[in-house]
Formats: structure tokens, sequence, C-alpha cells
């Protein structure tokens, strides 16, 4: 089902039934609306120990990938092998995949809704780091404005709730529950149709000159699932949330470096490019590492 929408999405982007403004305009609409009801959504009406113990797993996962993944990218993506704005942008995209818009239906389709509550754990770091450390990276200064602004995101405050809720097995009416459920339907299929959009804007004959953006793409799909494979062996976390960890990791960049490079004036062109080479790129590298770290 996955690939199939996302051919849909390169075929609809292709006939330009989708164009760039609107497929911005969904992406905007997914992060704000469908992606908070969606992880809201993702927990159980009533409190389970065993499954706040997997989105205590989740969370911790998140701390030490992500906690790794920053530091890392400061030695690799430094200024004498990066020059200039693509430092920047080389360590977005090494610590930040697409956990969201790829992420989530794959979570979704391989492990159901029993999967999303160790992702819920994950992504409220990432959300956290991303909105915080990832416009850092851009505006290069931290300010109470950027604290705010993570604190109060939508996706966030989702997670929050829901974990809230879930704790203390709350229930919302049920036609507010319906309706949050039938918001948060749209986000597989909606966020799979930009990925596929995404992929009908590459132009490879342009894109084969830039080889740093390739080699940054390289190192992010590479180094992004063996550091989550070698915390979740040194740590021992669960071989299921481990095997999620290491997914994760193996994504590609996310779709939001270049989105945040547009509103944060950086150099959108070339974040948009590094998005969609990491994203084609990972079409090999992503069953090839799963492949070696999971089943190797």
């Amino acid at each position: 089902m996955v690939g199939v929408i996302i051919v849909a999405g390169f075929i609809l982007g292709k006939l330009k039934v989708i164009t760039s403004e609107m497929n911005k305009h969904l992406i905007t609409l997914l992060l704000t609306v469908a992606w908070p009801a969606a992880l809201f959504r993702a927990y159980p009406q009533a409190f389970d120990a065993e499954l706040f113990s997997d989105f205590l797993w989740g969370l911790v996962g998140g701390v030490l990938v992500l906690g790794t993944m920053i530091a890392l990218s400061k030695l690799i993506f430094n200024k004498w092998l990066f020059k200039g704005e693509l430092a920047y942008m080389g360590q977005f995209a090494f610590i930040f995949n697409n956990a969201s818009f790829l992420g989530f239906p794959l979570v979704m389709a391989i492990y159901g809704e029993d999967g999303l509550l160790p992702y819920c754990g994950f992504i409220l770091v990432f959300n956290l780091a991303l909105f915080g450390y990832g416009v850092y990276l851009f505006k290069r200064k931290l300010d109470w404005q950027m604290v705010r602004s993570t604190l109060l995101n939508p996706n966030v405050i989702a997670v929050v709730l829901g974990t809230v809720f879930f704790l203390f097995s709350l229930q919302l009416p049920s036609q507010v529950n319906g309706a949050i459920g039938s918001v948060a339907a749209i986000m597989t299929p909606m966020s799979l149709l930009c990925i596929g959009f995404m992929l009908s804007r590459a132009k490879l004959k342009a894109l084969v000159k830039k080889w740093r953006l390739f080699v940054a793409a390289a190192v992010q799909l590479i180094c992004g699932p063996l550091v989550a494979f070698g915390l979740m062996q040194v740590f021992g976390f669960p071989a299921e949330i481990a095997t999620m960890m290491i997914l994760l990791q193996a994504l590609p960049t996310a779709t939001s470096l270049g989105l945040f490079a547009e509103k944060y004036g950086g150099d959108s062109t070339s974040a948009s490019e590094l998005v969609l080479i990491s994203t084609i790129m990972s079409v090999v590298t992503l069953p090839i590492m799963l492949g070696l770290l999971i089943t190797g």
C-alpha cells in the first residue's frame, strides 16, 4: 500500500495535478493538523502498564539516538569539510530524518496500532529537538521565542495531551473523538502523496554535479541506522523497539529541511535538493541497512 500511494503521488506530480504550491499547503496541513491528530489518537483509551513501558522505551531511545546524532553531526559536518551553509544543512539532514511523513505510515503498516506508543515516545523527543535545535541551526542563536514556539508546537502538545489522557484513562466525547480520528486518518495517504510528488520534481541531470549533497545524504543514510543499532545493543532495548529505532534512522532526511531553509533565510534550493537526493538514495540504502542490521 505504501509504495502504491507514493507512485500515485509521483504520477500526480508529473501530470501537474499536484503543484509545488499545493504541496506546501498540504505539508502545512499535515504538520499542524493531521499529524497532531494522529499522534493524539495513537494512545489507547485506557491505561496499560506494558504499553506505557513501550512509550518510555521509545522516549529514552529518542534521547539516546538524537543526542548522539547531534554530537556526531558537529564532528562530521564541520566548516573545513563542508563549506558555508552546507555545514549547517548537513547537520540538520544528519540529525533529522523523515520520521513524520514516512515514519508514521511505515510504523503503522509494520507494527499496527501497538507500535505507535514507542513511536510517540520517540517523536516527542524528535519534535522538541526539531523545533528547538533544528531552528537553531538556521538562526544560529537561542532566544525565548524559539523555546516558546517549540513547547507550543501542535505535535508536542498532542503527544503531551495524549500521554495525560492515557495515564489517567480520560476520554473525550465520542463525537469529538470520532472527528479527531477522521482527521488522523488522512495522515498516512496524504504524507505518502507528498513524498511521491517530491520525487516527481527530481532533476537528476542537474543534481549529479552537486557531489557534496550526495556525500551528505550517504553519510546520513548509513551512519544513522548504525548509530541506532549500536545504542540499542549497548543499552539492551527490547528487540521490536530496537528494530523500530533502526528503521526510523534508516529513513531519508526530513522534508522540513527545505521548509526551514525557506522560512529562516537559508539556501532553500540546496536544502530541497538534499532532501530529494536522500529520498532517492534511500530506495537502495533502506533495505540494505535493514537487512544488515536487523536480519544479519
